[in-house]
């Protein structure tokens, strides 16, 4: 009796360790927001690669420096299938100014 009543609990958490141990379906935060008045860096002073990093890390890829040459850093990149301007202030890393240039590739 108490081996038969063992083997009846043991198959019964058997059968429910898996169904509570099954992974769930990871899902990807993809939507970052960057609009004029972001800061980049938490209000810290950066340079023209930092500025770089710092927006290819906001989701735009193929960063180019245009300008690094004024108080303003100014970048191009693409993002979402359109291309934009994006002007960094050197001394805090906020956004001043971001354009739209063209669209889709």
């Amino acid at each position: 009796m108490p081996r038969s009543l063992f083997l009846s609990l043991a198959l019964a958490v058997g059968l429910c360790v898996p169904t509570i141990s099954v992974p769930t379906e990871a899902i990807a935060q993809t939507n970052i927001t960057i609009n004029i008045g972001t800061n980049l860096n938490r209000g810290r002073g950066i340079t023209c690669s930092e500025g770089e990093r710092l927006l290819r890390n906001r989701g735009f890829r193929d960063v180019r420096r245009i300008d690094c040459r004024s108080r303003f850093f100014v970048y191009r990149a693409w993002r979402g299938g359109s291309r934009f301007e994006i002007a960094v202030r050197q001394h805090d890393g906020r956004v001043v100014d971001m354009r739209r240039i063209s669209g889709r590739r």
